[in-house]
């Protein structure tokens, strides 16, 4: 019973129930007859009237509890909107039962291409059964004699997006200066689309991301398909500066300005002159920093420690954070004023978890790199990856994101024997990260005859989660409120007024 049964409804399903069963039950109904489920979590794509009258009808036949989700389809044999709806069923579920909880899909009912999603998916992104029923044989696992590479998925599942082709109105489909940024979701498409817009002003840009999502290679693209191009790119990463060189680094010091100023140097906002400059990691920059910053940005001007002369600069910002900029300013570590002036263009670069169909891309394109950087080892041998390997990393979340894929490839080369990258390979090279606590765990397993202070324990979730949401949707109370199942934001305010939140 530890199992959930996804699956769509099919024609034949309906028309069982209509009849009664008296012309046969029908694939879903012949399945769970059989066995019993966590949850059967029926799609469905037909009228509502005949789909709920169905939902009645199953649950003659099983004492599992069934759900029912609509997923209008413009086109049931059309690969991209099954797969999305399907993607989209499985997370919700998932959120409610947990990430490894066993999934069962049921390929009978429905098309011909909702079969091959279901396919498709429990080969590449999740360990899931498959069954399949019929009148004849019942019901049975469909083990298939075949093992799908991953490597056609992407290919099968590619389509236009129409709102992407207007947003990107005359730019090039392919801009040369963007072409070391693998990808193909339409996530980074609307991101590089928006930065090719951007490139072409002197404006400063904004970069957020997680680490290891390319934000300094977004940077240098932008760079190179400005007017600056022919001038300086200088990264900075402000984290790595200590604090009491923050300000000799960024715009210089004349010699004998303070202890070990042996000689003047050019700070890095004139070595860009011209050009761009990057400045990583901006959210690490100390206040005091932050305030001579922000008057370089009004000013066009810096004036090098130990002197009183101004010096003008054309210098293009490019500022990257894996932080909250905006969390940061509440909780007085980043000055408002500054943040707005570096926050002219925002570009959020998507982590990998959330681009659909880059990983398998990346694959490819990363194990040319460890390829290539290796041929001069006279002990390395050329290597491929097996559909195995491959579709392991497609399950992987891959928090460090595209740094933390080209390392693990790295490793499983190093590991591999022969030419191929095979599944114990990988597995060896991945590294899982140990599972925290969430916030909330333990909740409902406390010791009852030691006494619970109940009030206590529902006010700990409720401010868990109403700060939450209000952090991720940027204090939308709109949204928040949706986000918690909430009808409407005014109730949400009584919330936030209720445990001293607002």
């Amino acid at each position: 019973m530890e199992n959930l049964l996804i699956c769509w409804i099919g024609a034949t399903d309906l028309k069982a129930s209509e009849a009664d069963g008296k012309q046969g039950l029908g694939p879903i109904a012949n399945a769970v007859i059989e066995q019993e489920y966590k949850e059967i979590a029926l799609l469905n794509d037909y009228p509502q009237e005949r789909a709920e009258q169905y939902v009645e009808w199953l649950k003659k036949k099983t004492a599992s509890p069934i759900s029912l989700s609509y997923a209008k389809l413009d086109d049931p044999t059309d690969f991209e909107e099954i797969y999305k709806a399907a993607i989209g069923h499985i997370q919700s579920k998932q959120k409610q039962y947990g990430n490894d909880f066993p999934l069962t899909f049921h390929i009978s009912p429905g098309t011909p291409q909702m079969s091959a999603v279901w396919i498709i998916l429990s080969a590449s992104k999740y360990r899931a059964k498959l069954i399949k029923s019929s009148r004849e044989h019942g019901v049975q696992v469909a083990n298939l004699p075949f093992e799908i590479a991953a490597d056609y998925i992407p290919d099968l599942l590619r389509q236009r997006d129409k709102e992407l082709e207007k947003l990107a109105a005359g730019i090039p489909s392919e801009a040369q200066e963007f072409k070391d940024i693998i990808h193909r979701s339409k996530e980074m498409q609307r991101v590089i689309h928006k930065a090719q817009r951007v490139a072409i002003r002197s404006i400063p840009v904004l970069i957020e991301g997680e680490s290891g999502t390319g934000k300094e290679l977004l940077a240098r693209a932008i760079h190179q398909a400005s007017p600056r191009r022919n001038n300086s790119f200088i990264a900075v990463n402000c984290g790595a500066i200590s604090p009491e060189l923050i300000e000799s680094e960024l715009f210089g010091h004349k010699k004998g300005a303070f202890t070990g100023a042996t000689e003047s140097r050019v700070g890095h906002f004139e070595s860009a002159n011209g050009g761009t400059l990057f400045l990583d990691e901006i959210g690490e920059l100390p206040l005091l920093a932050q305030v001579k910053l922000l008057r370089v940005l009004q000013e066009s001007e810096v004036t090098r420690l130990g002197t009183s002369t101004p010096i003008k600069i054309d210098t293009r910002i490019i500022a990257a954070t894996n932080k909250s900029l905006l969390e940061m300013i509440t909780e007085a570590g980043f000055r408002e004023d500054l943040f707005y002036r570096l926050a002219v263009a925002i570009l959020k670069l998507p982590p990998l978890r959330k681009r659909e169909g880059d990983v398998s891309l990346l694959i490819d394109k990363l194990l040319e790199v460890v390829n290539i950087e290796n041929e001069g080892d006279p002990a390395y041998e050329h290597k491929e990856i097996s559909a195995g390997a491959k579709n392991l990393m497609l399950r992987h979340s891959w928090p460090g994101n595209v740094r933390e894929l080209l390392n693990t490839l790295h490793r499983a080369a190093v590991w591999s024997i022969g030419s191929t990258i095979t599944e114990e390979d990988m597995k060896e090279a991945v590294l899982e990260r140990p599972k925290g606590k969430m916030p909330g765990d333990g909740i409902l397993d406390k010791e009852i005859e030691a006494g619970v202070d109940l009030q206590k324990i529902i006010s700990d979730v409720a401010v868990h989660y109403l700060k939450l949401s209000m952090k991720v949707t940027h204090n939308n109370k709109t949204k928040a409120a949706e986000l918690l199942g909430i009808s409407n934001y005014q109730t949400l305010t009584n919330w936030l007024k209720k445990y001293g939140l607002e």
